[in-house]
């Protein structure tokens, strides 16, 4: 395997807070890497070290030479220009005509239909595919990709799973996404301070990642009770004095401080540290607590459904699924009744009690620091009825004392996302309504998140492209996208086989290529270029074969560079005349039109 990427040593700290220390990473080609670690571990920022956008404290970064990165963020901004024009000013060599042609060709790659006039009003989803063409047209040797599937829906990280296999041959990917690590990388990578060199690596799977880290961790675990016996006899022969000790070498005295040191970096890395997450149930006992009847509600001049019947009783676990744009988020809005149907009637049980989770995180005003987001109401929250201390409520989701005075600007999306969580866990509830709360959560925190909704005794109503937590919580999954119906399934791999089912059909009569727009006549430019280009092939077609001819000479033959020369002229010229054929057949069917 060829070596692209080697990093020794790595360091990296912002102020008092350590991100990550010592850390060794080679990355080789072909490596379809999965990058995972809690929040705050450092797993943007090791992309950013690796991009050259930051620089680690300490270590040494080994790149192979002439390596070309491509990095695609967490989210994409555009200027508001077309997503033609934005590919095709990528490209800075090469003709006009190819230029065009390569950025045709990635939009159609990416599923877009070349009409979009700005690229600023694209959703997110659509910003990543079009963020990720941009990095692919540059043909990089390695491409790091910092969290791919947030803004897409399902259907978008299904295609993105395929594409990526298809197209991107060697990448780094930071996900949360279980099931897109399980089919979308061949090694996982975890960044955290419970291994003795801060990171655990295997060849494999995300599936076969689990079961090797289970039993590292238990080995570990292991070796810490065993190590305790031993700290335990050595502690007590250094407590008995210098007079028993005087017989004794000192480099047993250094082997005994060694193994106590020991003892105590094994049980600091087997302190295993989860957000405490705890939704408060009202635990009353109505069967009925929200009924759906014939509901209906448009967006503009486009129905997003009607005829929608749900009714949600303790228990009831919903996962809404659909594409972006077909009304899970205005659902749910709709039953926190936030905005009301166009049709039907939505009874509600007296006095329910509904908490909303916003995927905006739109009650977290920026610039204020963590101790006002977690405490507003001064320095005690109540909680289950008793007031708790800021210093103990912080610590309950993986915050320290030390930062309850920094901004929350400076947190990572997966730390503000706790910081919801925990608002939303100071209110009692009958009626959970979560719009993307796994968005920046990371592995450890959306399991306990899952056992806390699992435990929770009211009803939820989830919206989440995280098909595994969709399958460990949900009852049923309801699937919006078509006006008409809504469909009932048990799990996401019943809604994929039925999308499949449902594109078969119209990808059987695909067979022909979609009509294109007429294009205009040829310009003066263009005139004087199909002119031209018969002669231009004509003579590339002469060199070749002039060129062919000098292989022929001993001389040359026996030359190793002449040889290697020549062959390398005769391989631009015949890619120079493939390109003048490309685009004679362009310029001749416009001139035909």
């Amino acid at each position: 395997m060829t070596l692209l990427y080697s990093c020794q040593s790595l360091s990296k700290s912002y102020g008092t807070r350590t991100l990550f220390t010592d850390l060794n990473l080679s990355i080789f080609e072909g490596d379809r890497i999965g990058l995972i670690g809690q929040n705050g571990s450092g797993k943007s920022t090791l992309l950013k070290i690796l991009m050259g956008v930051e620089q680690p404290d300490s270590g040494v970064l080994s790149p192979r030479r002439g390596l070309k990165v491509g990095y695609l963020p967490q989210s994409c901004d555009f200027e508001d220009r077309s997503p033609f024009d934005i590919l095709y000013e990528t490209l800075t060599e090469g003709p006009d005509y190819e230029r065009e042609r390569l950025a045709q060709t990635w939009l159609s790659k990416l599923g877009f239909s070349g009409e979009e006039k700005s690229a600023a009003l694209l959703s997110g989803g659509w910003k990543k595919r079009l963020g990720l063409a941009k990095e692919l047209m540059a043909n990089p040797d390695l491409l790091l990709l910092d969290e791919p599937t947030n803004h897409l829906d399902l259907e978008g990280i299904l295609w993105l799973e395929k594409f990526l296999a298809r197209e991107a041959p060697t990448y780094l990917l930071v996900s949360h996404d279980r099931y897109f690590l399980q089919h979308a990388t061949s090694r996982v990578i975890e960044i955290d301070k419970a291994y003795p060199k801060g990171l655990f690596a295997i060849d494999g799977p995300y599936a076969e990642f689990l079961a090797r880290k289970e039993d590292f961790l238990a080995g570990q675990l292991q070796q810490e009770r065993s190590m305790a016996t031993k700290m335990r006899r050595e502690t007590e022969w250094l407590r008995q004095g210098v007079k028993a000790r005087t017989t004794k070498s000192q480099s047993r005295i250094d082997e005994a401080h060694e193994i106590i040191q020991e003892h105590a970096d094994l049980k600091a890395r087997n302190r295993s540290k989860r957000a405490e997450i705890e939704f408060i149930s009202s635990e009353r006992e109505t069967r009925k607590l929200l009924s759906a009847k014939n509901v209906a509600k448009s967006a503009g001049d486009k129905t997003l459904f009607r005829h929608l019947d749900l009714l949600l009783s303790p228990g009831t676990r919903i996962g809404l699924m659909g594409p972006n744009g077909s009304g899970k988020t205005t659902l749910l809005r709709l039953l926190a009744n936030e905005i009301q149907p166009d049709q039907g009637t939505i009874k509600r049980a007296e006095d329910l009690k509904i908490v909303y989770f916003d995927q905006h995180r739109a009650q977290l005003p920026a610039g204020i620091s963590l101790r006002e987001a977690l405490s507003p109401n001064g320095e005690y929250v109540s909680y289950h009825g008793r007031p708790i201390h800021v210093n103990g409520w912080c610590k309950r989701f993986l915050f320290s004392p030390d930062l309850l005075d920094i901004s929350i600007d400076r947190l990572s999306g997966g730390e503000r996302a706790r910081i919801s969580i925990a608002h939303l866990m100071l209110q009692p509830a009958d009626l959970l309504l979560l719009d993307e709360p796994t968005n920046d959560l990371d592995i450890p925190t959306l399991e306990t998140l899952e056992e806390s909704l699992l435990e929770f005794s009211g009803a939820v109503v989830l919206i989440t492209h995280d098909r595994y937590m969709l399958d460990r919580i949900c009852n049923s999954l309801l699937a919006l996208g078509d006006p008409e119906k809504t469909e009932i399934y048990a799990d996401s791999a019943q809604w994929e086989a039925s999308m499949k089912a449902a594109r078969a059909p119209k990808e059987a009569k695909m067979e022909a290529p979609a009509p294109t727009r007429p294009k205009a006549k040829l310009s003066y430019a263009e005139k004087k270029e199909f002119e031209q280009i018969e002669g231009k092939i004509a003579k590339c077609e002469e060199d070749v074969k002039n060129l062919n001819l000098q292989l022929e000479d001993p001389s040359i033959a026996n030359d190793p560079k002449k040889l290697q020369a020549i062959c390398t002229a005769i391989g631009l010229a015949e890619t120079q005349i493939e390109q003048l054929y490309l685009r004679w057949e362009v310029l001749d069917k416009k001139n035909s039109e």
